[in-house]
Formats: structure tokens, sequence, C-alpha cells
């Protein structure tokens, strides 16, 4: 079992940044890829970005690309979420997620197969 906890999340106006946390406790990360999605009210949760149980692989949703950056540290058992040019469209719940995988470079972009969930952390950008 592995719990995911969220961190780093809050109000910023368009054009800042944030970095997200995700610190995991239970079991070590080493055999988990990593994902962030996020929840807008009335949205679906969507994928924003993932990272492989290695790291040397990474996956971005469209809208995030080129202003995002997932990282991990398995000493750490943390994954990050660096949030840069932050638009008021970004503003959502923005949750952990882990999938138990062997093959240390899947990226997972699918919500339905990953195991464990964060409780989410709120994001809210202002214009």
């Amino acid at each position: 079992q592995v719990q995911l906890v969220e961190s780093g999340g809050g109000l910023v106006q368009a054009g800042g940044s944030l970095r997200l946390s995700c610190a995991a406790s239970g079991r070590t990360l080493s055999n988990y890829a990593m994902g962030w999605f996020r929840q807008a009210p009335g949205k679906e949760r969507e994928f924003v970005a993932a990272i492989s149980w290695s790291g040397r692989r990474t996956s971005y949703a469209d809208s995030v690309k080129g202003r995002f950056t997932i990282s991990r540290d398995n000493a750490k058992n943390t994954v990050y979420l660096q949030m840069n040019s932050l638009r008021p469209e970004d503003t959502a719940v923005y949750y952990c997620a882990a999938e138990i995988t062997s093959n240390f470079d899947l990226v997972p972009t699918l919500r339905n197969t990953y195991d464990y969930w964060g409780q989410g952390t709120q994001v809210t950008v202002s214009s």
C-alpha cells in the first residue's frame, strides 16, 4: 500500500509559477510510474504529466507542454510538478497518482491504470 500526499498548491497570478510535491509513504516509489492529473469544477479528471519509474521518460498533455515539468527523486520518495507560465485555465485540483509496474520506462497516461491516488491540492490562477 502506498500513501500519497500532495503539497505546494495555492493562489498565483497568471504568468506565475508553482511547484507541487507528492510525497509517498508506505513503500518505496522505485517500482512505480508516477503521474499528475487535474480536475476543474464540472469537468472530468484529466492527464497532465507522467514520469517512468526510471525517470528517463516523461509525457505531457499538449495543454501544458513547454510550461510544466515533472521530475522525481526516488531516494526521497517524492515526485514534483514544476508549473511555469500559469494560466487561469490551469485552475484545478491537482492529484498525484502511482502505478505499479515492472517496466521501468513505462509512462502511463490513462487515469484508470493508476493504482494509488493522493487527495489533491488546489491550484488557483487569477487573471
